[in-house]
């Protein structure tokens, strides 16, 4: 595991061509350890900080459109290509603390994503049965709370390893879900499609009254 706060960011997507953005983030190194802390203490070990990496676009893309002054410290976790959707929920359960130490953990990925699938002709919000599918299977496994389905999506979705070839674009959610916990509340807050198989489904985890009591 890397955890990184450098200032920097990482144009690691084509159609950058140079430093056409800039998004001057504070790092945030005391929260780096604290976050090396708690992983160290589930149980996980070789978890190093990073302070050279610049800050991946799966961060700043959406960071830029939700704090556009950069005003806000930001520590970055790398996931584990190695590592199942499981490993990733529980890496999230570790991290489950930071929620009451003010910090925002968010989970930037895809509800799908599959590069070579791209539909480049597509009309705007056409979408291919198959990620409508797993789409539509992902919403309501997390809208009526079954995490081991979520977890285990190579087994229970349809059409899991069309949506998710490499699941890089995944377990950042597992990760935000395990954080949420159990007793806590799924709700999609948007929707929309690109290239016929890309879902932008955002979802938000919110504590539910049984949790508080």
């Amino acid at each position: 595991h890397t955890l990184l706060w450098n200032r920097r960011i990482i144009y690691n997507i084509s159609v950058f061509t140079g430093s056409q953005f800039k998004y001057p983030t504070p790092g945030a190194p005391a929260l780096a350890e604290r976050v090396q802390e708690l992983l160290k203490t589930s149980g996980i070990k070789n978890v190093s900080i990073d302070k050279k990496r610049g800050l991946d676009h799966g961060a700043w893309v959406p960071l830029k459109l939700m704090y556009p002054e950069a005003n806000i410290p930001i520590c970055q976790l790398s996931i584990q290509m190695t590592k199942d959707a499981a490993y990733h929920y529980n890496m999230g359960r570790a991290l489950a603390p930071l929620k009451e130490e003010g910090v925002l953990i968010i989970g930037s990925g895809s509800a799908t994503h599959n590069l070579r699938d791209f539909e480049w002709d597509a009309k705007d919000q056409e979408v291919a049965p198959w990620a409508g599918e797993f789409d539509k299977w992902l919403e309501e496994a997390l809208i009526s709370g079954r995490h081991e389905d979520v977890n285990n999506y190579l087994q229970k979705a349809p059409n899991a390893r069309k949506a998710h070839p490499i699941p890089d674009h995944f377990y950042p959610l597992h990760v935000a879900l395990g954080a949420a916990g159990e007793t806590t509340k799924a709700e999609l807050i948007h929707r929309s499609w690109s290239l016929g198989t890309l879902s932008f489904a955002s979802y938000k985890f919110t504590t539910t009254p049984a949790a508080l009591n």
